[in-house]
């Protein structure tokens, strides 16, 4: 964790790694000067030869970026948001565990865990804080409210940096468990996407001491064998219907360069942590309709997410310094061979939400296979793979909905 950054407020004693200790972001003045200098001393390549986005992230996207990052963008407004909300920090399994706390002002509330994934942060989530803690003030009534746990992902944002190796999706949905359980939480719900699909999946598969029902807007859906075909470029096995057809050529065309550099050699990117703009353009290249969509708000369209939304969280990662610990998740998943999408053999109660602008769109078909004890699936108008973020109304209804019966 960058120590200069950062403030904890606590009473305890530092060798009481367990205890929970409040926490608070400052970044000093100067980081954010030398913030802008970089950016205004970035050396520029030349215009793509194409005319959409096939070779990456574009020119006239990037610079117009780095333009609104250098000359309007302002830290302290989201830095001042981040702090209305409680943070705490915590030891778990050797590493300092941040996390937002809100509980919920009604006494029946759901306690749920939130998990975020790449290139997200804690700021993810926050815009479903107060609908899912306050529901009557955001068209849903008492019975509707949840307390809830938001935590950081190990080596981003304020969670500490492993040291060693291991730090995979199955121990941190280990460590999420225990969180939960030092909160003092006997029963959660838990949500993710992303990672935190991926990571809430495997909290299911451990069936974690408490947690009674998972939600996700990244469906881990594909058969093994249909999910090999796909990332092998071998043909697909025969019988598929033409909706599970498409799920494989959604995933065929995103590419996942990005996931395959982190998930291969994620040290040589060092040119993330010293280049502002070399770290934006590496984030915003994720699935292609994500880059779309955030390459229209930088063009002027207001459309899910604005452009301070996208530069709160890359400005998240480099005043914390995480491009590479971040990164390094995607090696520890390669080295355990986990599947992005392949089913993971969850039997407790689920819920899914599909949007259409997701990386692929789970069939219901292949759903009611990975999830036998499906308890909710709906198929959304509008919206992509970071739903939360960019259409925090949509996701805070489907968790309502979801977990009803739970309650």
């Amino acid at each position: 964790m960058t120590e200069t950054i950062t403030k904890q407020q606590s009473n305890v004693k530092p060798t009481d790694k367990t205890a929970i200790r409040p926490f608070q972001v400052n970044v000093p003045e100067e980081e954010i000067s030398e913030l802008k200098r970089r950016i205004n001393a970035t050396r520029w390549p030349e215009r793509e030869t194409v005319s959409d986005q096939s070779q990456g992230t574009q020119l006239g996207t990037i610079q117009e970026l780095a333009r609104y990052w250098a000359d309007e963008y302002d830290w302290r407004k989201i830095e001042s948001r981040i702090n209305s909300f409680p943070h705490f920090i915590t030891e778990i399994d050797g590493l300092d565990f941040h996390f937002l706390h809100v509980r919920s002002k009604h006494e029946n509330a759901m306690p749920i865990l939130i998990a975020h994934g790449w290139p997200g942060s804690i700021i993810e989530q926050m815009k479903l804080i107060e609908p899912l803690t306050n529901p009557t003030e955001y068209g849903g009534n008492e019975s509707d409210a949840f307390h809830v746990v938001i935590p950081s992902m190990p080596g981003y944002g304020f969670f500490g940096k492993p040291t060693t190796t291991g730090w995979n999706p199955k121990r941190i949905a280990r460590a999420y468990g225990e969180l939960m359980t030092r909160l003092g939480y006997t029963q959660f719900v838990a949500q993710g996407g992303d990672w935190g699909s991926i990571v809430v999946n495997f909290m299911g598969v451990q069936e974690s001491k408490g947690l009674i029902g998972i939600h996700t807007n990244m469906p881990e859906v594909i058969p093994s064998d249909v999910d090999a075909a796909i990332w092998s470029g071998n043909p697909l096995p025969s019988g598929l219907s033409d909706e599970e057809k498409k799920v494989c050529e959604q995933v065929r065309e995103n590419k996942s360069a990005y996931a395959f550099q982190m998930g291969t050699r994620p040290q040589t990117l060092t040119g993330l942590v010293d280049s502002p703009v070399g770290l934006a353009s590496f984030m915003i290249d994720h699935d292609w309709k994500s880059h779309a969509l955030i390459a229209r708000s930088f063009a002027g369209v207001k459309e899910g997410l604005t452009r301070d939304d996208v530069l709160d969280n890359i400005t998240l990662f480099w005043f914390t310094n995480t491009a590479i610990s971040a990164a390094r998740l995607y090696w520890e998943n390669t080295v355990a061979g986990i599947s992005f999408f392949a089913v993971k053999g969850v039997k407790l109660p689920v819920a899914v939400s599909v949007f259409p602008d997701e990386m692929y769109e789970a069939p219901k078909s292949w759903t009611e296979k990975a999830y036998p004890n499906l308890i909710h699936y709906n198929k959304l108008p509008k919206g992509g793979h970071f739903a939360a973020w960019e259409q925090p109304e949509f996701i805070t209804s489907e968790l309502r909905t979801a977990f009803k019966s739970l309650r």
